[in-house]
């Protein structure tokens, strides 16, 4: 039986590298995300993967689909016949700011996405995987080094990458009888649209802006596809991965 994969924010980046990867091994994949033109350029990137690729390649398809929409990601994922795969990618940041200065809007946009709208999408999956035969799956959450460690100034962003971390531990704690597992898989400057500023400099600590570090996303993809294919009876909780030498501990 193929193996049927979904992954959110699939239109760029690290979304993009996990959803084709899968799709090598032989997932059938959907990728979704709120802009029809990304999501297509996916498809048609793993159209070529598929050509130039050995037989068993799965097939790359799409949905426009917002995250934070209750509704649309419960009627999304009730089309579904099964999924063994949830990849919880999705994920918005918002400029630096301190404090003080952080607006509400921008405080729920954030939250609103990157906790409520992964949420949605493992409670609408873990519902899929519970009542299909055979029953199971894994749900991967897109942690964050910022679960443990906070930028400056990114406290929105911060504060919903850490509740990630209890949002993942409880999907593995109830979907221990039902073979569901769930991972976190915390990702530090894998070179993406999102981290360009790195190469640029960041704001640090002690105030100063420095170049950070980057590294292929294409090893988190790898990542994904290993876990992806481990046997059931195997549960991975946590992986870190993250560029040698970007500030971490402290964030020092």
């Amino acid at each position: 039986m193929q193996q049927v994969a979904v992954v959110t924010g699939g239109g760029s980046g690290l979304g993009r590298e996990m959803a084709l990867a899968l799709a090598a091994v032989g997932f059938e994949v959907t990728v979704t995300g709120r802009t029809s033109a990304k999501l297509e350029e996916t498809a048609a990137a793993g159209e070529q993967v598929a050509a130039v690729g050995a037989a068993g390649v799965g097939a790359v398809r799409t949905a426009v689909l917002d995250v934070t929409d209750g509704p649309a990601v419960r009627e999304f994922f009730a089309s579904l016949e099964r999924i063994d795969l949830l990849v919880n990618n999705a994920g918005i940041g918002m400029p630096a700011a301190p404090v003080e200065e952080v607006s509400e809007e921008d405080w729920r946009a954030v939250v609103d996405t990157n906790l409520t709208g992964s949420f949605l999408c493992a409670q609408a999956a873990y519902g899929r995987m519970l009542r299909q035969e055979p029953s199971g799956g894994r749900i991967i959450n897109n942690g964050s080094i910022s679960a443990h460690v906070p930028r400056p100034q990114a406290i929105a962003y911060t504060a919903s990458k850490h509740a990630i971390s209890g949002l993942t531990k409880a999907l593995e704690l109830e979907g221990r009888p039902h073979g569901i597992t769930a991972t976190q898989i915390d990702i530090g400057n894998a070179a993406t649209a999102m981290t360009e500023r790195m190469e640029q400099g960041a704001l640090q600590p002690d105030g100063s802006i420095r170049v950070e570090p980057t590294f292929d996303p294409r090893t988190v993809a790898a990542f994904v596809v290993q876990i992806a294919q481990l046997p059931t009876s195997v549960a991975v909780p946590t992986l870190m991965v993250m560029a040698a030498g970007m500030p971490y501990a402290g964030r020092g």
